[in-house]
């Protein structure tokens, strides 16, 4: 069994939920931008939530089935079309041997995920499946995908016709609230920097990826300092150190960036705050023009959550069980 790239959409990619234990020697976790969505397509084809997907940003793939399958589309609003005719997202379909899905244009959120019964077989690396460009290893020969290409797929039955309510669907908005935590280098700004930081609605600019997602609409003001040994010259350069997966960072204080599931894991930019885990997938569904805020909340706020995600996360689970 294989699933034939006919045409690869834009920026395509294998993923499943990443690697982990290698962020401390600069090999980003990759996987999903929106882990949710993923780990549900896979629950509607009967795969475990880990197993890989296509990945598909802002315009989606045209797939060739060579035998017989069970897949799932979640993800950003965009419509699915098996030999031509609509099939619904969020519910998993039975195709054909040689059948093609294909979509047209995106109406909400930025990417889609494309599960197959039996998962994309593609080799394991360094614990997971995983495309990580940047280092041109993972995925399917450690690159986006393109036409021609012939994805394997595992052993997996699945069964049609299982569904996911609309509340168990993300909203999908062009406003969004995105909950961060301050730190660890907001001293850094001034009173009116950070008022600017949080009072500002921020635009998604077309640079949006899975490295980072940068945003415009206002400018920080930085605390004068002296410039430290092994820092940069610019006033939101720090000596070297770590970024955590959705750290926002603001280089001239000019456009802040939310580094995601494929950014480096350290440099010498300041953190004023960091987004919280809980909000990750509404970042990666957000496409250009998106307007977006910046609203902080105590740790104790993101832990509860966080748990909130968990539970929501579960019961999707065992509603597909």
């Amino acid at each position: 069994m294989a699933v034939e790239i006919v045409a690869p959409g834009l920026a395509a990619s294998v993923q499943d939920r990443g690697r982990t234990g290698y962020y401390d020697v600069g090999i980003p976790p990759s996987g999903a931008v929106d882990l949710y969505s993923s780990g549900v397509a896979n629950l509607l084809v009967g795969n475990d939530p880990g197993a890989a997907v296509v990945e598909a940003a802002y315009m989606g793939p045209h797939l060739r089935f060579t035998e017989r399958a069970v897949v799932a589309v979640t993800g950003g609003r965009m419509p699915a079309l098996l030999d031509g005719e609509p099939v619904p997202q969020w519910e998993s379909v039975e195709v054909a041997a040689g059948a093609e899905l294909s979509f047209g244009y995106l109406e909400a959120g930025a990417r889609i995920y494309v599960a197959v019964s039996g998962g994309l077989d593609v080799p394991v690396v360094l614990g997971s499946r995983s495309t990580y460009t940047l280092g041109s290893f993972g995925g399917f020969e450690g690159r986006v995908l393109r036409a021609g290409d012939v994805l394997p797929v595992g052993t997996g039955s699945g069964t049609a016709g299982r569904s996911v309510p609309e509340e168990l669907r993300p909203a999908l908005s062009k406003d969004v609230d995105l909950r961060v935590v301050l730190g660890l280098y907001d001293y850094r700004l001034t009173e009116r920097g950070l008022a600017t930081l949080l009072d500002t609605t921020w635009t998604l600019t077309p640079v949006a990826d899975r490295i980072g997602f940068r945003y415009s609409g206002g400018t920080l003001e930085w605390q004068d300092r002296e410039q430290p040994f092994g820092a940069g010259s610019d006033l939101s350069n720090i000596v070297d150190a770590g970024y955590p997966l959705g750290s926002i960072q603001v280089p001239g204080g000019v456009e802040p960036i939310i580094l995601h599931r494929d950014a480096v894991s350290g440099g010498g930019y300041a953190m004023v705050a960091t987004v919280i885990s809980a909000d990750l997938d509404l970042v990666g569904q957000s496409s250009p023009g998106t307007r977006t805020r910046f609203r902080p909340v105590p740790l104790e706020e993101a832990l509860a959550a966080r748990h909130e995600a968990a539970a929501r996360w579960r019961q999707v689970r065992e509603l597909l069980s």
